[in-house]
């Protein structure tokens, strides 16, 4: 007989070679569970609004001053063939506004019959926190912001996280009127 090896003890041979070989796998690391909102600052306050919360964000629209209405309604915008309310969140919590017209952005709040453009100072975009880092308790809120505001993430800075369905359900907020 001959001392030729049969090709499948071969390839039986070259996988033990390669087992014994081969990396390990990376340990597993555990995964923290995460909230996301999107970041914005209002009067003066970094805050946070749940992703379900708002529809679109908009750069601040040319809009149409109205007649016999409240200072903090800027006027009306034409976004895609619908009529969107422009209100100065701001100047409607008592705050002034302190950052240049470029960068304010428009948040759009488009749910239970309520269809808004709100102005915010500024937009910081998507932001991440662990959900660990949730508290109830808001030091130094001003007393304007506190009906809307429903916790907190702590971490690099306190986040508040804005209740915009809070604001649509409020009478004050819902009277425009002069």
């Amino acid at each position: 007989m001959s001392d030729t090896t049969h090709p499948f003890d071969l390839l039986q041979q070259l996988a033990t070679r390669c087992r014994q070989r081969a990396a390990g796998l990376p340990a597993q690391q555990a995964v923290a569970e995460t909230w996301s909102g999107i970041g914005f600052r209002l009067a003066g306050q970094p805050m946070v609004a749940a992703m379900g919360e708002i529809s679109e964000i908009l750069h601040e629209p040319r809009y149409t001053a109205l007649p016999r209405v409240k200072s903090w309604v800027r006027g009306v915008a034409n976004v895609r063939g619908r009529l969107l309310p422009i209100i100065d969140l701001s100047h409607f919590l008592d705050a002034p506004a302190t950052t240049p017209r470029k960068q304010r952005r428009v948040l759009v709040l488009d749910r239970d019959e309520v269809f808004v453009g709100l102005l915010v100072d500024e937009l910081f975009g998507m932001q991440h926190f662990p959900v660990d880092s949730f508290t109830t308790s808001v030091p130094d809120l001003a007393k304007e912001l506190r009906p809307f505001v429903v916790g907190a993430y702590t971490g690099e800075r306190i986040s508040m996280i804005f209740n915009f369905r809070a604001l649509a359900r409020d009478q004050a907020f819902l009277d425009v009127a002069i």
